[in-house]
């Protein structure tokens, strides 16, 4: 099959290359952890040539499904296909599977299925390079020699396994060369060349972030995973992070998977975007439809999706974390949030409202969104009632915890999630210290000084 006549459905808007040509396909991906189910029948495509995001909230199973891709978890059931070459190959992929081969040649170049694979064959024939959440560079090694380290297999074999390097011959003086002229490229890309002799525990954290994507580019990957690439970056640093995965995604020929919560780099870098929750997908598609999406906001307000469309006091909610135009895009209807908003602050509420004080203790606020179950609407809604700290939710009693739930329209939920018991653990002194590290300072209005 030609690439011409690959890339022909593409004429339909309605036809995604992700589905057209994708580089690699998860097929109904299980895994099982005794009785906990991680992932629960995951299928996706991730386009060639396209950055692919990853995306839900914490313990959604995001990085599991890295870890099945790239050979450190075996899955408990599914195909995960990688392919070297033009679209979906599906005639050599069924044969592949049905022969019991790990990957074989093609006509267009190759395929593979990644959970029969050991974790060094993914990275060395799949071609699948990835980064970790927690940096893992070689700290005592200066910034090139990590570089060059990941070139480890060339160096090898050019040194006949050791013996030419002692020896220096041509062969290994010539992949050496090479091995350099690459290293000195990507500290280029990544703007640090002037730090090649550094060691690598000295660099700013921002910069080991960049020095791990570079050190995996040195391996030539066609699919590029990064878990969480963003973390801890500032803005200046992020804006950074997005030129260079556009740079490497147009200049090499690889496609990106990324798994991210900073939703700035997410929604502008992103051609395709997969929303887990609890294991399962809840939405696939590109920014402006996932976004809007009402399964996705459920998920990350914590909340069913039903009950945005059911309840007016959940529209509300929604209105205020998006804004009017993104929320109307997404179906709700703003006019009813926005009288749900005046409605559930005047109405009466069964139980007893709880005590409040007009402004947090010593100018510090807690932050409430360490309790499972509060975000950032909800905690601004209970710093209006004049909670502000661990101890206050901590001393709620039960016809209190029946006010605030339906205050905030969540009757059962106060209970089933502990909030009680988790600020009473977070009201002590090591869950205090933590909770201000991160904490702004905060006026009577809540804002930062």
């Amino acid at each position: 099959m030609s690439a011409a006549a690959i890339q022909t459905p593409q004429a339909d808007p309605q036809v995604k290359n992700w589905d057209v040509d994708p580089v690699l396909t998860v097929e109904h991906l299980t895994m099982r952890f005794g009785g906990l189910v991680a992932i629960n029948d995951l299928s996706f495509n991730v386009g060639r040539g396209e950055i692919t995001a990853l995306i839900g909230p914490n313990g959604a199973g995001k990085t599991t499904v890295f870890n099945c891709v790239t050979g450190f978890y075996k899955p408990t059931e599914g195909r995960i296909v990688m392919r070297h070459g033009p679209g979906r190959q599906q005639e050599e992929i069924d044969k592949l599977t049905a022969g019991g081969l790990k990957w074989q040649r093609t006509e267009q170049g190759a395929v593979f299925l990644l959970e029969r694979m050991p974790d060094f064959e993914i990275s060395h024939h799949a071609k699948v390079a990835r980064t970790f959440q927690n940096i893992r560079l070689f700290g005592g090694m200066t910034v090139l020699e990590n570089l060059l380290v990941a070139q480890h297999n060339a160096l090898m074999k050019a040194s006949a396994f050791t013996v030419g390097g002692i020896l220096g011959i041509p062969t290994f003086r010539n992949a050496e060369k090479d091995a350099i002229e690459k290293a000195v490229y990507w500290l280029e890309q990544v703007h640090l060349i002037e730090r090649a002799d550094d060691p690598a525990a000295d660099l700013p954290y921002g910069d080991q972030r960049r020095l791990e994507i570079a050190r995996a580019m040195c391996t030539e990957p066609q699919l590029l995973c990064l878990d969480e690439p963003a973390a801890g970056l500032n803005p200046r640093e992020s804006a950074e992070l997005n030129a260079l995965l556009q740079y490497i995604r147009k200049n090499h020929d690889t496609s990106v998977l990324l798994i991210e919560h900073d939703m700035g780099v997410v929604m502008e870098i992103s051609d395709h975007i997969v929303v887990l929750d609890y294991g399962v997908k809840i939405s696939d598609g590109d920014a402006d439809h996932v976004r809007t999406d009402p399964s996705v906001i459920a998920a990350y307000l914590g909340v069913e999706d039903e009950e945005i469309e059911e309840k007016a006091e959940i529209a509300s909610l929604v209105v205020e974390a998006l804004g009017e135009e993104a929320a109307a895009e997404a179906g709700i209807q703003t006019d009813v949030a926005a009288s749900a908003i005046a409605s559930v602050e005047t109405e009466a509420h069964p139980g007893t409202r709880p005590a409040g004080i007009p402004a947090p203790r010593e100018g510090k606020a807690d932050r409430l969104i360490r309790i499972k179950g509060i975000g950032p609407v909800n905690e601004k809604k209970l710093n209006e009632l004049g909670i502000w700290h661990f101890d206050q939710v901590g001393a709620w009693k039960k016809k209190e915890i029946e006010w605030v739930g339906s205050y905030l329209s969540f009757p059962g939920r106060i209970e089933r999630e502990d909030w009680v018991g988790q600020a009473k653990k977070l009201a002590k002194p090591a869950g205090k210290a933590a909770s201000r590290a991160a904490t702004p300072r905060k006026g009577k209005a809540g804002g930062a000084k």
